[in-house]
């Protein structure tokens, strides 16, 4: 409680200093360096932004401080006036800057001078800055007898990784579009560049493919949906049945995707195969080894059922695909792969024909199979295949990149293979996992991940060689939603931790300090109350130090 104590101490001085020259500057993710000066920026209604060049994704860039001072401050800041020179925000690509991410951000009294290589360094340079004013820029309504100050700085910055991410599970309970769009904002805001949204599950099929009107028919709606914590003995069970569900129109995936490109985030869509297909099997049973019939799970779990390996299948799966990859203009789709049991696959007769004809020795590689061959018909779209571990049984698909969640082990084993890789590891960064120890906390799926915890974990393995690291792409949360039933309850199982993924994301692993971002967490936990977002607060009266 000593440490607990001496961290609050450090807080507790470093917020008295809002709005005035400070020691350190109140940034999450950390920079890469940075330094403060004497003296403030202010802005007000006549300041100004000029951007080299003047393009619509630099315009994107600036957008979004934009509309927040158009809120919060009442005034719209004027974009390009060149040959300004005072009260002015110049905003410049610098082919020079070696990442593409990266940015130089220089706050002197008069001017801010922003370069970055690519427009994305010009908005997480702005996000540098957002974090920088008072907390009252989050407001959504006019903030009154605000100063608009922050303090001189020079900042050099650029990310560990290329790819930061969140992932939403959208199946297990719906979330509407207008949530979905602030999650991404929220991550976007951290300098995260990925949201991977999970579609399709046992539980609902949300996403409208025109070809097949009963997976939005049928398949994305359920009778019943299990009350509580998941017991094992169906007497013990209870259920609400209250029909569930909902699904995202084409034309809602295409908002969601122009949303998200205006914050430079890339949106990867997960359509699981060959498990966690009850839905699908549901809406269209001749896709199943038995023929159903099914109905959409209320039930959590791994289900027997999955997709058949006929002609048939394939053929639905490329044309599901085939309206899909249109939508998202990410290099992967995600294909799943994960929790697909054999059994059904043992006692199917086209499978086992299947095998046959293939000359495969067992079901892990009829997996395999199953997996190489959908990659190639997404290779010949022009995307690669991005999956959950359990892709490597039975031999993994040529161009594959696994996320590993199970532990570490699948994510060595394929950068040792020579396979990209995203860690995701269910020991740190579920964010369905409890947060606190507190008997107030609401249902949770289980397991215990702190934000010390989500924040101690570093993405690339030391068993690593250096060559072998570099297929380690980065690092993504996971909310799975079993026992997530509404946004705002979303909202608090993912922040805050979600600052601490992305911080491990972002900032070199020397210059990570848990006492030093807990510091820094609590004056981004005034922006979040501005924001008026539902952020879980029990972890406060918790310790919080890293174990040893």
């Amino acid at each position: 409680m000593r440490k607990l104590f001496s961290i609050l101490l450090i807080s507790l001085c470093i917020l008295s200093l809002n709005g005035q020259s400070k020691a350190v500057l109140n940034l999450i993710p950390e920079p890469v360096k940075s330094k403060v000066t004497s003296g403030n920026f202010v802005f007000n209604e006549n300041t100004k932004f000029v951007l080299v060049p003047d393009n619509q994704e630099m315009r994107y860039a600036v957008e979004r401080i934009s509309d927040l001072f158009q809120t919060a401050a009442g005034y719209h800041l004027q974009l390009n006036a060149p040959g300004i020179k005072n009260n002015v925000v110049v905003c410049k690509l610098n082919p020079a800057i070696k990442q593409d991410e990266g940015y130089t951000l220089s706050i002197k009294k008069n001017i801010i001078e922003i370069e970055a290589k690519k427009p994305n360094g010009i908005f997480y340079a702005l996000q540098s800055i957002r974090q920088l004013l008072p907390p009252q820029i989050e407001s959504t309504k006019k903030a009154e007898n605000v100063a608009w100050t922050i303090p001189c700085a020079e900042i050099e910055d650029a990310p560990r990784y290329g790819y930061r991410g969140l992932m939403l599970d959208c199946c297990r309970h719906f979330m509407p579009k207008e949530f979905v769009l602030q999650y991404i904002d929220l991550l976007a805001y951290h300098k995260m560049n990925t949201f991977h949204w999970h579609l399709t599950e046992d539980q609902g099929w949300r996403i409208e493919i025109k070809k097949y009107p009963k997976l939005t028919q049928k398949g994305a709606y359920r009778n019943r949906t299990l009350k509580g914590q998941y017991y094992g003995d169906d007497s013990k069970r209870q259920w609400d049945t209250t029909r569930h569900g909902g699904y995202y129109t084409q034309e809602d995936v295409k908002e969601v995707v122009a949303y998200a490109q205006k914050r430079f985030v890339t949106v990867i869509p997960e359509i699981e195969m060959p498990g966690h297909a009850v839905a699908a099997l549901a809406s269209y049973p001749e896709l199943s080894c038995t023929g159903g019939p099914f109905e959409v799970q209320g039930l959590w779990g791994v289900f027997e059922d999955i997709y058949c390996t006929r002609d048939e299948v394939f053929s639905f799966l490329e044309d599901v695909l085939s309206e899909i990859i249109p939508l998202f203009p990410s290099e992967y789709i995600h294909i799943g792969g994960d929790e697909a049991p054999k059994t059904r696959w043992k006692r199917c007769a086209a499978c086992q024909e299947r095998m046959k004809k293939e000359g495969l020795k067992d079901e892990h590689e009829l997996q395999s199979y199953f997996i190489t061959r959908m990659e190639k018909f997404i290779n010949s779209k022009g995307k690669r295949i991005i999956g959950w571990d359990e892709i490597l049984e039975g031999g993994l698909a040529p161009n594959a990149t696994v996320m590993s969640w199970r532990g570490e082990k699948g994510g060595i084993e394929a950068a040792q293979q020579g396979h990209d890789v995203v860690m995701t590891p269910n020991s740190h960064v579920y964010l369905d996992f409890y947060q606190a120890r507190s008997k107030m906390e609401p249902h949770a799926i289980g397991g215990y991940s702190p934000i010390w915890h989500v924040y101690s974990y570093d993405p690339t393995p030391a068993v690593l060689t250096p060559e072998q690291a570099k297929h380690v792409l980065g690092f993504q949360g996971n909310l799975w939603t079993e026992y997530v039933l509404s946004p705002d309850h979303a909202i608090y199982m993912v922040y805050p931790r979600a600052a601490a993924i992305a911080e491990t994301g972002w900032t070199p692993k020397e210059k990570k300090n848990f006492d030093f971002f807990y510091s820094r967490l609590m004056e981004i936990l005034h922006r979040y109350n501005a924001m008026g977002i539902n952020y879980n607060r029990t972890f406060l009266s918790e310790e919080r130090s890293l174990k040893k």
